[in-house]
């Protein structure tokens, strides 16, 4: 803990600093202190708060077991007795598997205290316990439903905490995707790798979380992609279709003002291969933007990420070079 935060006298700091410190509100350090009992400990009556180190310490060791989703009463009782390094525990406080709950729970207060460290860490170990799928079904999405929830209530309170979950939700995804994978099982030895599985969002479309947790769904399974992430013009996606001649091609479209049918017939209709073994990629509409009205013709329509990954898997394993 800085000793420039306290002072050279060791006289403690003032509530607002001690909530600029931790990222809340003035509001949340009285109320803790109120109804929680974490409060200076040498408060003298008729005088302002001044908080001291380890004042400070019980406030963080709270904030954190809060944003891991133990109840504030509880967080508060285990901060004031200096156990919150035990129980912090993952698995004692993070129920594995079906954790749902706590774990959106936590991300929510977590992110609602611009705690970015503590984001990425919650959302690490989502990924680590329950897999790149399970954490984006069970925690991330419900975690940015509710973010998004709060923003609509707030009007531009809350945008800057749905800017940064969303940040951190594209960090985690990224690094459970890794680096890119050659071809299904390449290696020394094997057969020569497939073709890839091409992700891209329809031209103007800037919404890419769900793809990128089709890139991590697909790496975390040794299924080789290639990624093209926002926006990608029409041009530039049929040429990308036509150099990398891919098994699938995924188009996600968020809202219907992006869900142009033309670049999407213009990929069904990019065929690869010698005359009399032409083959074209399977296309997969994928999001809320495509309506049946304009999805082209034969194009695959997934519900969800499982959905989706059974669908470009089933497409990997039909085409080899």
């Amino acid at each position: 803990m800085s000793a420039a935060l306290f002072g050279a006298d060791g006289a403690g700091v003032s509530t607002g600093a001690v909530a600029r410190r931790l990222g809340v509100s003035p509001g949340t350090v009285r109320s803790w202190e109120r109804r929680y009992g974490i409060g200076p400990a040498g408060r003298e009556v008729g005088r302002h708060r001044r908080w001291r180190p380890g004042d400070v310490a019980a406030l963080e060791a709270m904030c954190a077991l809060t944003a891991r989703g133990v109840a504030p009463a509880e967080a508060a009782r285990l901060a004031r007795a200096g156990a919150a390094g035990e129980v912090g525990r993952p698995g004692e406080v993070e129920r594995p598997g079906g954790a749902g709950g706590f774990e959106v729970r936590g991300l929510a207060r977590a992110a609602r205290r611009l705690d970015g460290p503590e984001v990425a860490r919650l959302l690490d170990g989502a990924v680590e316990r329950l897999g790149p799928v399970a954490a984006w079904t069970e925690v991330m999405t419900p975690a940015l439903r509710a973010a998004g929830r709060r923003w609509a209530r707030g009007g531009e309170q809350y945008v800057e905490v749905e800017h940064l979950l969303s940040w951190q939700v594209s960090g985690a995804l990224r690094r459970a995707a890794g680096p890119p994978v050659a071809g299904p099982l390449a290696g020394p030895g094997s057969a020569p790798a497939g073709p890839p599985v091409l992700l891209a969002a329809m031209p103007g479309e800037q919404h890419v979380l769900p793809l990128e947790a089709v890139a991590a769904g697909l790496a975390e399974r040794g299924l080789p992609f290639r990624m093209f992430g926002a926006a990608l013009p029409a041009d530039a996606l049929v040429e990308a279709v036509r150099r990398t001649g891919p098994a699938a091609v995924l188009l996600w479209s968020q809202t219907r003002a992006t869900a142009d049918p033309g670049p999407a017939r213009a990929v069904a209709a990019t065929a690869r291969g010698g005359r009399g073994a032409r083959t074209a990629p399977a296309l997969l509409t994928a999001g809320p933007g495509w309506s049946a009205a304009l999805r082209p013709p034969g194009a695959l329509t997934p519900r969800d990420l499982p959905g989706a990954l059974a669908l470009l898997a089933g497409a990997l394993g039909s085409r080899t070079w």
